[in-house]
């Protein structure tokens, strides 16, 4: 659930009201996507110049009136100029949940053009900070190879080490967390249904070990229900993964006009000028 930030002052544009109707927030990775989860990030994907269409499905019977016609999925789909990468918004589609939540966004890449399949997804559920999401794909649409691996997981935890992370005492190479313990970088075992091109990620016999990739979420306290959740399959870039990293754990607050619900006592806010 999400809260606008002066609930006895709602956000119009067209009324002069005296209470701020924006704040700039911190920490970040508490802030949510500012009820924006699309716009957020389809507006910069327009920007770097990414098509986008729309895939509609539907069922409509023989006699039904066309006003009666109910579309049964949609899905929003954005592919980079070399069709190599492309980001899915899937939110309507019935998609898979990731810690209790439903994925929003579905991110792929595949090495050629002949290859219908991708060689490395990530998913993101609503929640997640725009910003962090952002970065993550122009950091893709930069890349002249978007499934080369270059680097190593330390990148990763380097990147929000130098925000002020804590590496995790008993996994130090392979998990890094705010130092309120409310969001947490984990290099670990990939959950069910992440799609990879490498062998390793298929199902595997009970006592063997799955493939390792990032695994991101945010949990406002212990125990309670994550804020958002972002999953990286084995095969993503661990470069792609510093960057979502490097903005998520970024001490520069982000600009809000709705906060969630559960982290609004948590957040410390600014009116914007």
């Amino acid at each position: 659930m999400e809260a606008l930030l002066s609930p006895d002052f709602p956000f119009d544009p067209s009324v002069a009201i005296s209470a701020p109707s924006a704040y700039w927030v911190g920490p970040r990775h508490l802030a949510g996507d500012d009820g924006r989860p699309y716009d957020a990030v389809a507006d910069r994907l327009v920007d770097i110049g990414w098509t986008s269409l729309t895939v509609v499905r539907g069922r409509r019977e023989l006699d039904e009136r066309l006003e009666d016609h109910q579309v049964l999925r949609s899905t929003v789909l954005h592919i980079s100029p070399d069709a190599l990468r492309w980001a899915q918004w899937v939110l309507a589609d019935e998609p898979f949940h990731l810690g209790g939540l439903p994925i929003a966004w579905q991110v792929s890449a595949r090495s050629d053009t002949t290859n219908s399949l991708a060689d490395w997804s990530a998913y993101f559920t609503p929640g997640v900070p725009g910003e962090a999401i952002t970065e993550f794909l122009l950091a893709l649409d930069q890349r002249s190879q978007p499934t080369t691996l270059y680097d190593g997981p330390e990148l990763v935890l380097a990147a929000a080490a130098g925000h002020g992370w804590l590496r995790d005492a008993d996994q130090p190479h392979a998990a890094a967390m705010h130092p309120t313990f409310t969001a947490r970088l984990s290099f670990s075992e990939v959950p069910s249904l992440i799609q990879d091109a490498d062998p390793s990620a298929l199902a595997t016999e009970a006592e063997e070990q799955g493939a390792m990739g990032w695994q991101a979420w945010a949990e406002p306290a212990m125990g309670a229900p994550f804020l958002w959740a972002a999953s990286f399959s084995a095969s993503v870039p661990h470069r792609l993964v510093a960057a979502f990293a490097s903005s998520l754990s970024s001490t520069a607050p982000v600009l809000r006009r709705v906060l969630p619900e559960s982290t609004r006592d948590q957040l410390m806010c600014t009116p914007a000028s």
